[in-house]
């Protein structure tokens, strides 16, 4: 089982619950990682805090407070429909399906390989 909140961040869900301004709080703060001392100056990471379920977003992807600002309310958008939704949510179907395709490939490959290591046996009992 996939963790609800943490199927968020897929792309291409259009189901989406709305959100109001009303129902955020925003903030700036400095980012962490890597970066030196344009991290350590400047207030470009945002944190997003949706009231009524209590989700809280941190986004630090970019350079620009205008892009990590649409990017937080993108994933908080996804998070919060996850909360409310579970199960029937867009992005819990659409993260469920691409498991279930890295699952097929990983089998797929596998196979493949016991075939290649089956046909060198058969190699190499054919050159005794």
């Amino acid at each position: 089982r996939v963790p609800l909140l943490q199927a968020a961040r897929k792309k291409n869900s259009f189901n989406l619950l709305g959100l109001t301004e009303a129902e955020l709080e925003e903030q700036f703060v400095r980012g962490d990682g890597p970066g030196g001392q344009a991290t350590n100056k400047t207030n470009n990471c945002v944190v997003l805090k949706h009231i009524p379920s209590g989700i809280v977003v941190k986004c630090h992807q970019t350079r620009s407070v205008e892009q990590n600002r649409k990017i937080a309310r993108k994933i908080l958008q996804e998070k919060v429909d996850l909360f409310y939704k579970g199960e029937e949510s867009d992005v819990f179907k659409e993260k469920k399906a691409s498991e279930k395709k890295k699952q097929e490939k990983k089998r797929r490959a596998k196979e493949n390989l016991e075939r290649k290591r089956h046909f060198k046996e058969m190699q190499q009992l054919d050159k005794k």
